[in-house]
């Protein structure tokens, strides 16, 4: 995503509107250049590239637009490491030991740089420079560090990208997003409010499958503190929902009182699935944890005639909707619901306690791990009118079927 100085848009009333850059020879051309400049920059330093960069925008009035993508190509392209003959700390703690016994003059310097070398040859069974020795010394630093790999976008590719991350950066001052989402098929809702539930996000839920859902969610300007970490993961959903057929979005956003004035302009930003926009993420991810993981390979290789599915039905609860991890189905027509609650957070628990309590389904089987601290969230899982399982590392298919059984 995009740091604040970076987010260009234009505001006509109410209404935001973020900068996109269209697929056009200029925008194309410019996105080519940036990309070939790294390409060149392979090996070298971070300062050097980021020099390079600042050459290349001259007195022209697109710096921030080229800045822009550079971002994105430096943040989530590109693999920048420390190289140094040994860890940075601890080669500076070596040679200021050997330097502290003689006088700061270059000669000196230059002594103390081989001395240190011919060391760590030895020890490393390799010829070590003095040269690499002194690049060393604060190879840690960020501007120091070695653009050791680079994974090129297409040049349209990086113009979605940016176009996406502009979209994104108005999220950090949201208040309140309501989306309503319509017309769709059952497995397009799962797939999102499985992201919701993945990414952590306050949501209040309304509607049904047949005429659809309305979703309110919180902005990280609406908390009581705001957080970056939550608006980071709003923000992160919006490559999310992109893969949703049919839904409509309106956010709330925070402003800045106006010059002179203690009053702040209402400002709202819409957006809908007829937006253009391209999400890089992939269409869905496989599990939402390791616990779930490891669960299906054991599965897997389990001899019984039940089966697990993965995230297959909704389960109505009054202004949410429950989704549990796994169905288990027995040819026999039998069937129950599998949810794991593995996450810490105590909001995270109360949240999944009120749920099993409001779903009154008695074909719910809850698995625990012992390692959360559910006295300090407040919670007693074996309370609820479910069957539940306690597990410590992972769940195993034993465990689930033993109960089935029982």
């Amino acid at each position: 995503m995009l740091p604040g100085e970076l987010l260009i848009y234009r505001q006509r009333g109410e209404e935001l509107t973020p900068k996109r850059l269209p697929l056009s020879p200029w925008a194309l051309s410019l996105a080519e250049e940036l990309i070939a400049l790294f390409h060149q920059f392979r090996g070298r330093r971070r300062g050097e590239l980021v020099e390079a960069l600042r050459e290349t925008e001259g007195a022209g009035t697109d710096y921030r637009v080229r800045r822009g993508l550079a971002h994105l190509l430096e943040n989530s392209f590109s693999t920048f490491e420390v190289q140094s003959p040994l860890d940075p700390l601890a080669l500076r703690e070596r040679v200021f030991r050997h330097a502290s016994t003689t006088l700061p003059t270059e000669a000196n310097t230059q002594a103390t740089l081989e001395r240190v070398a011919l060391e760590l040859g030895e020890e490393l069974g390799r010829e070590v420079t003095p040269g690499v020795v002194r690049r060393g010394l604060f190879a840690d630093l960020h501007k120091n560090r070695v653009l050791a790999q680079f994974d090129p976008p297409a040049p349209d590719a990086l113009l979605h990208r940016y176009n996406l991350a502009q979209v994104q950066g108005l999220f950090y001052r949201a208040t309140r997003i309501v989306i309503h989402a319509y017309r769709n098929d059952p497995a397009e809702y799962k797939l999102l409010f499985r992201y919701l539930k993945l990414f952590q996000l306050l949501a209040t839920i309304e509607g049904d499958v047949e005429l659809g859902y309305t979703l309110t969610l919180d902005g990280p300007a609406s908390l009581f503190r705001q957080t970056t970490r939550y608006g980071t993961k709003l923000a992160m959903m919006i490559p999310a929902l992109l893969h949703v057929t049919r839904w409509q979005l309106v956010a709330h956003l925070h402003s800045k009182p106006r010059e002179g004035t203690n009053n702040a302009r209402a400002t709202r930003f819409t957006l809908d699935s007829e937006s253009g926009l391209v999400s890089h993420y992939p269409k869905a991810t496989p599990y939402d944890s390791l616990l779930e993981e490891s669960l299906v390979t054991r599965w897997q290789s389990t001899k019984t005639e039940w089966r697990l599915e993965r995230e297959v039905e909704l389960v109505p609860v009054p202004g949410s909707v429950m989704i549990p991890d796994f169905r288990l189905v027995h040819p026999d027509g039998r069937s129950y619901l599998l949810e794991i609650v593995g996450y810490w957070r105590p909001e995270y628990l109360r949240k999944k306690a009120w749920q099993v309590q409001q779903a009154q389904r008695d074909d719910l089987i809850l698995a625990v791990s012992d390692s959360l601290n559910l006295e300090a969230a407040g919670v007693q899982f074996h309370d609820l009118p479910v069957k539940v399982i306690r597990f410590k590392q992972a769940l195993t298919p034993k465990q689930v079927l033993d109960v089935i059984d029982s």
